[in-house]
């Protein structure tokens, strides 16, 4: 069986690219996430607005960002053409996000398959799967993102959103013209982050464990 070292790193970064956009996926697509924190943070004495009209305005807010609407909304909180302008980008990176997630899953699902019926398989660097290194560099680089952002992550969510909104500024909101940022404290995207974060570190270690378990036949 011919085994392909091209095939090997393409599906390297497949796998990436899938536990990021997984990860992602959880906080974005689990809505109780984000209920539980009106809750937890105590955002309806904060705010002044009861558990219903903040739900509602979040719901609203996120099925727009979905495409599961093209209206936007935010309930009955004020939001203005700014306001909404942000939230159309927000809308795009999360198409992305779950446009990469279907097609790296399936890339891992079917082309190993299709290729294995044509007699052609990944190659294994130093005997180990594929899974191993893309779990290995997504560890690493993961654990030094958590080392830098863990002092100040004001600072970090500012260069987040230079990254991905460059040039713009309509992500400062204003309560009084946008009021959807009284109930998206900046401790909700901080916790996001800690989710996401610690799902990729957790399918890292269970991915490099169960690949050294395999090399050394040992069973679960």
């Amino acid at each position: 069986m011919k085994k392909s070292k091209t095939l090997s790193i393409y599906m390297i970064i497949m796998m990436i690219i899938f536990i990021i956009t997984f990860s992602v996926s959880i906080p974005i697509l689990f809505r109780p996430f984000y209920y539980f924190h009106i809750d937890i943070l105590d955002l309806t004495n904060k705010t002044g607005l009861d558990y219903q009209t903040i739900k509602n305005a979040y719901d609203e807010m996120m099925n727009f960002c979905l495409g599961l609407t093209n209206t936007f909304s935010t309930g009955t909180l004020k939001y203005s053409t700014e306001g909404m302008s942000h939230f159309i980008d927000v809308k795009n990176l999360f198409i992305l996000n779950l446009t990469l997630l279907l097609f790296s899953t399936l890339n891992i699902i079917i082309i190993p398959r299709f290729l294995k019926k044509r007699n052609i398989t990944p190659y294994r660097f130093n005997g180990h799967k594929n899974s191993y290194y893309a779990a290995t560099i997504l560890l690493i680089i993961f654990i030094i993102i958590v080392l830098f952002t863990l002092p100040n992550f004001s600072r970090t969510f500012t260069i987040f959103h230079q990254i991905f909104f460059p040039g713009k500024t309509n992500w400062l909101f204003d309560p009084r013209y946008d009021e959807i940022i009284v109930i998206l404290p900046e401790i909700f995207f901080m916790n996001c982050a800690i989710l996401i974060v610690s799902i990729i570190i957790f399918i890292c270690l269970f991915l490099i464990i169960k690949n050294k378990k395999d090399s050394l036949n040992i069973k679960w």
